[in-house]
């Protein structure tokens, strides 16, 4: 086993240390996620933390780390009897992003369950984790099936298997540890909401820091053994003052003042439900132990929200978590004060330091400064060109033939887009699709381990050859080549590739708002589906990949946001540029299947035959069998019907603005229309 990088060498991140030794000390405070871009340091952390975390005392030989003083009465290893254990160190489990539900949960042998009636369990991943830590790498890529077996056993303590009528359940409570590149696309809320804490790390501007940073890394992976012996103290000195806070927890003191600063931190910040008002009375209180108090001041309360807090202010997949500290600070002044908050120094600064500093913090062996840098450079701060001024005027385009970029108009829910035919894609939530999850629609011979058991097939499958076989007795004697697998139907996710016409055409202020706002309504609805997007522009002479395919809508969304208009239009070279993505992404992901949105009113100019040219494009793209729709956005009295004929020329289909939105009273005309056809025709052969 390889020697983990010294949790005490890290340099800068406080915010993460400390969120993460609180969890150390009260496992109860349910978890951290860190947020950040790559290499910052975010699995090195969680991997050290493992080092730190005291020993457990299991029973021995359970494969369920049941605790011998109170073991769980409904283990599958039990029915154990109370008394000592041994003592082992705590488990810190990884769950790869492409794990196997079985992998998690555990499997159940179906051939000696059918053939002995015995329940022959194999525990999984939940089962390794219990008492100790289960840690995601990537948690924003995890399938939709294993989140909702991790919310599952979050939420009740406990994983359950079913297969079949055979049912087992084994305890699995574990400190839940997630790192995600928000680039790579957003994590779903209910699985947000179940880590108590969130931090946001970046890596540091400060170049001493940067060069510290560099120095200890090189020292490591030259003689990791010598380096972290020379870590060893430090790291003794921060295991102990982990088993001091957790001594000292049970005598901490929750004041009323500082559980009404919580409750009125909590309601000032709109956050849904009451989880986020007991995370944070939690965590205070695990900040006032790891300090070496027993009462909780305001400090706490305010660190506690500024973990607890800004992923659960998330309203909508574009807000970007964070808090108001200046709103933070007037509520916790406001409600603050209501009750005599003892002062153990009689120093009237409300309490000592602790252990290592005040305030919670971790101890800190690095640069002067140290510290994520605070952001106030970041491109979202500089307006955007072309956005308002105070006075609502568009400011002017810094360049000739550029029109500054319009602002979306207000997101609406849309109508289903799908993919036509049945795919074997990535789950998700658009297009039907064979799956592990759905509604049985089959069975097929296994291809290696059987996971889904078609028992009317296999049945079916086993009954002729009875008598061959000397069955002589009720049971039904079943031979491997007799199990059936069940074929199941669900939905799967798409890349869904928008072609977005970015030229003079569509510049109009009013109408590019609105086109804005369309396809940020088809992203928001791509999230909830667990597409892949990707964005494509063109504009002037030619076409842009915006953003090459990624799962962060969030990503998409900004380069919406700041996406400039003018020029001619170059449909064909949008159409083509389309075919190289598309063309490209098929080698990465050969099961995803595609939906190309072309959002245009149609027209095409610039260069020669610039309508046959855009006509050649859209049949190409066609007669490789891309699903396509294409997005109306022709307005006046007079229309031309082009996007129409483009639709045509793809083999997809064509709607409007309007019958975009899921509740328009056009696309509800349309549907009766059609089905009043269906009607007439049904008569008519009747």
């Amino acid at each position: 086993m390889s020697t983990p990088y010294p949790f005490t060498a890290l340099v800068g991140q406080d915010d993460l240390r400390l969120a993460l030794l609180l969890n150390a000390v009260s496992p109860a405070v349910g978890g951290v996620l860190v947020r950040g871009e790559k290499g910052t340091a975010k699995s090195t952390a969680v991997r050290a933390l493992s080092a730190l975390v005291p020993e457990v005392e299991v029973v021995a030989g359970c494969r369920f780390s049941c605790a011998p003083g109170a073991p769980d009465p409904a283990c599958p290893d039990g029915p154990h009897e109370t008394g000592p254990g041994t003592s082992r160190a705590a488990r810190m489990v990884e769950l790869p992003v492409g794990a196997s539900e079985d992998r998690l949960v555990g499997a159940l042998d179906i051939e000696r369950a059918l053939a002995e009636g015995v329940k022959a369990f194999e525990p999984g991943l939940l089962a390794d984790a219990h008492r100790g830590i289960l840690y995601v790498d990537e948690v924003n890529l995890l399938h939709d099936h294993l989140v909702d077996l991790l919310l599952d056993a979050a939420a009740m303590g406990a994983s359950y298997v079913e297969r079949e009528g055979v049912s087992v359940r084994h305890a699995a409570r574990f400190l839940l540890v997630g790192t995600m590149n928000p680039e790579e696309g957003e994590l779903r809320p209910q699985l947000l909401d179940r880590f108590g804490l969130t931090v946001e790390v970046a890596a540091s501007r400060e170049p001493d820091q940067r060069v510290e940073v560099v120095k200890r890394r090189l020292a490591y992976d030259d003689d990791p053994e010598g380096f972290a012996g020379k870590w060893e103290q430090e790291e003794s000195a921060v295991r102990a003052r982990i088993v001091a806070a957790r001594d000292l927890l049970p005598s901490v003191r929750l004041g009323d003042a500082a559980l009404r600063q919580i409750a009125a931190t909590c309601a000032a910040f709109e956050v849904d439900g009451m989880r986020a008002d007991i995370v944070m009375a939690r965590t205070a209180t695990a900040l006032a132990a790891w300090a070496g108090r027993t009462d909780v001041l305001a400090e706490d309360v305010r660190q506690a929200a500024l973990l607890a807090l800004p992923h659960r202010r998330r309203r909508n997949p574009f807000d970007a978590p964070g808090l108001d500290e200046d709103k933070l600070d007037d509520t916790l002044e406001e409600f603050g004060g209501q009750d005599d908050e003892p002062d153990p120094d009689g120093d009237g600064d409300g309490g000592g330091d602790g252990p290592g500093g005040g305030g919670g913090q971790p101890p800190q062996d690095a640069p002067e400064g140290n510290g994520p840098d605070a952001g106030g450079d970041r491109a979202a701060d500089i307006p955007a060109q072309g956005e308002p001024s105070d006075s609502g005027e568009q400011k002017a385009p810094a360049g000739g033939g550029e029109q500054a970029a319009a602002r979306a108009s207000e997101p609406f829910r849309t109508k289903m887009l799908s993919v036509p035919g049945l795919g074997e894609g990535a789950a998700g939530r658009r297009s039907r699709a064979r799956t592990e999850h759905g509604r049985t629609t089959g069975a097929r011979r296994p291809r290696g381990a059987l996971t889904k058991l078609h028992l009317a097939a296999t049945v079916q499958a086993a009954a002729p050859h009875q008598r061959a076989r000397g069955r002589s007795g009720p049971g039904l004697v079943v031979r491997r080549d007799d199990l059936r697998q069940a074929t199941r139907e669900g939905r799967e996710g798409n890349l869904v590739l928008f072609v977005v016409d970015a030229s003079g055409s569509m510049a109009a202020r009013q109408r590019m708002s609105a086109v804005k706002g369309a396809v940020l309504s088809l992203l928001l609805d791509a999230y909830q589906r667990r597409d892949k997007v990707g964005l494509v522009t063109f504009r002037g002479s030619s076409a842009d990949v915006a953003l090459p395919p990624t799962s962060s809508v969030d990503a998409a969304a900004v380069r919406l946001e700041s996406l400039p208009t003018g020029g001619r239009t170059p449909l064909s070279a949008g159409l083509l540029k389309a075919h190289d993505v598309l063309r490209v992404e098929r080698l990465r992901d050969p099961a995803r299947r595609p939906l190309v949105v072309v959002v245009t009113d149609g027209r095409a100019t610039g260069g020669p035959e610039p309508v046959a040219l855009a006509g050649r494009a859209a049949r190409l793209l066609a007669a490789e069998g891309t699903a396509s729709v294409v997005v109306d956005c022709e307005s006046g009295p007079v229309r031309l019907g082009l996007a129409g004929q483009l639709a045509g020329e793809l083999g997809g289909t064509a709607v409007t603005l309007d019958e975009l939105r899921a509740d328009s009273i056009a696309g509800l005309v349309k549907e009766v229309r059609q089905t009043q056809g269906l009607q007439s025709n049904s008569r008519r052969v009747a």
